[in-house]
């Protein structure tokens, strides 16, 4: 047997005993025989883990992604958005002004509508006026000139021209 030279022997040599490497080798082939045994479900756990971990970090850029466009968009509106403003402000007074027009046009022509009618009425007015006036200044004529009549004619003068009709009439029939 070999003997070191301090007539130790090469197995109990102090920092390399022997009992360490058995004691490393039992933790070994434990460690084999529990990753045997329990090492597929560990592995398949942690293979389902990793695997849900990409999925949700798949999602999480997925949504980070959307964000960032709709963010981009708003900020896109949010610019755009004075110049939409001023558009709708355009089309508004536009609007507004096509109204004025249409309601002066309107009323333009209601009033052309209502001149005109009062125009007629005025000169059916006239019409019936002058008519009633004409009636009056006949039914005034004949009131004077029966007044004047009484007064020039007397009675021998009416019995006078009464039978003059009468033989006026009498000739015109026989």
């Amino acid at each position: 047997m070999m003997e070191g030279s301090d007539g130790i022997p090469w197995w109990n040599y102090p920092g390399l005993e022997i009992w360490k490497f058995v004691n490393l080798l039992l933790f070994i082939l434990l460690g084999f025989y529990l990753h045997r045994r329990l090492g597929k479900p560990i592995k398949e756990g942690l293979r389902l883990r990793r695997e849900a971990i990409k999925r949700e970090l798949k999602q999480a850029k997925e949504e980070r992604d959307a964000a960032l466009a709709k963010l981009s968009e708003v900020e896109t509106r949010f610019a755009n958005l004075d110049a939409e403003v001023s558009k709708v402000s355009e089309r508004n007074a536009a609007e507004i002004e096509a109204e004025k027009e249409r309601i002066k046009s309107a009323t333009d022509g209601e009033l052309t509508r209502m001149r005109d009618q009062a125009k007629r009425e005025i000169e059916s007015a006239g019409k019936i006026a002058r008519q009633e006036l004409r009636q009056f200044a006949a039914r005034e004529s004949i009131r004077m000139a029966e007044d004047i009549l009484k007064k020039e004619i007397g009675p021998a003068e009416h019995a006078r021209l009464t039978a003059r009709s009468i033989e006026e009439l009498r000739g015109s029939q026989g």
